[in-house]
């Protein structure tokens, strides 16, 4: 190759040739970026997408991905090169488990950034009884062995005498979803504690303790409604005596047809969760592979774009996603400026 082609190669054509170049299991190239994960987090994302190709139009827009978070997460950890997603999209935090799988295959450099807030909401049809719900009441109503029994309420009324009788029918997220992976642990875990008996447990027995509160039950009172929020609408819609449970924003934006239950006598609003009153409040990350920065193009204007996008008044915002606390929003702000490396030693 002559001196002249080699100075006249494009930046995308660099990029390409630097992430080929770090390893044989990275063969291939790409000229845009690619994100996985979340179905919460995904129409943010494409809102970041359509932001970053409008603003520059010599980038490809980003491809985004709704796999759910777990998924996602695989996809994420599987490696590093072109053939590997280079942005992973959770509605929950990163598990060390996932960080240990993602260095045993030589994705090492990872950058943490929260992006915003947002809650598990339980909601129904406008027509719906209102169903008046505590992390207990659920706990019971969708554990598959509550207490470590076989579950057999069928109705709400057999959960909690105070509730009506109504058949449990709920509609929720898959075993993929970081939505259900919060969903365990910020309503089924803590319902589950109420019982003196199964908080000691999760001293003795942190496996047996894990399964008995957070496994959820499979006879049809429970249905996997896959990683489509807005079917969960359409069902819960359809059925004014069933519950859905996703993400907040899909409560936001479908307000007029469906409405929100309260968890504690809190209603899910942009400022329960923004205060974390409402106990189903959670921070969003992305995850970024610090590796492809530099080749993939896009990447590093796809992340700052992030953070043109979700102030008070930003684009996020009117979308549904509660803006994070000032001071989260500045560590993510520099976060995205400085791109520090997450060791994993706080992840759980």
């Amino acid at each position: 190759m002559s001196m002249i082609r080699t100075i006249s190669l494009s930046a995308a054509a660099l990029g390409a040739l630097a992430l080929a170049g770090c390893g044989s299991q990275e063969a291939g190239t790409r000229d845009q970026v690619r994100a996985v994960g979340s179905s919460t987090v995904y129409p943010f994302a494409k809102a970041v997408a359509e932001s970053l190709a409008k603003a520059d139009p010599s980038l490809k827009s980003p491809i985004i991905e709704s796999t759910g978070t777990g998924a996602g997460m695989k996809l994420f950890c599987a490696g590093v090169g072109a053939q590997f997603p280079d942005i992973e999209n959770a509605s929950r935090r990163m598990k060390k488990s996932e960080f240990e799988d993602c260095a045993k295959n030589g994705v090492k450099d990872i950058v943490e950034i929260q992006v915003g807030l947002d809650g598990v909401a339980f909601a129904e049809a406008q027509g719906g009884p209102g169903i008046a719900l505590t992390p207990e009441d659920v706990y019971k109503a969708l554990a598959k062995n509550p207490y470590g029994k076989p579950n057999t309420a069928k109705t709400w009324k057999d959960v909690n005498p105070s509730l009506p009788a109504e058949p449990i029918l709920v509609y929720g997220p898959p075993s993929t979803s970081g939505t259900r992976d919060a969903l365990k642990e910020l309503i089924l875990t803590k319902g589950c504690d109420e019982n003196a008996e199964m908080k000691a447990l999760k001293d003795s027995d942190k496996d047996k303790h894990d399964k008995v509160c957070g496994e959820v039950r499979d006879d049809g009172a429970y249905v996997d409604a896959g990683e489509n929020d807005n079917l969960i609408v359409q069902k819960i819609e359809a059925n004014p005596k069933a519950i859905g449970i996703f993400g907040y924003s899909y409560l936001e934006e479908n307000k007029g047809r469906i409405k929100g239950l309260t968890m504690k006598g809190v209603e899910p609003t942009y400022a329960t969760i923004s205060d974390f009153t409402y106990p189903g409040a959670r921070p969003l990350y992305i995850y970024v592979k610090k590796a492809h920065l530099k080749a993939i193009p896009g990447l590093q204007a796809f992340v700052t774009e992030w953070s043109k996008l979700w102030g008070k008044d930003g684009a996020l915002a009117k979308l549904g996603m509660v803006v994070a606390p000032d001071d989260v929003l500045a560590g993510s702000a520099k976060a995205v400026n400085d791109l520090p490396v997450l060791d994993g030693s706080q992840l759980k």
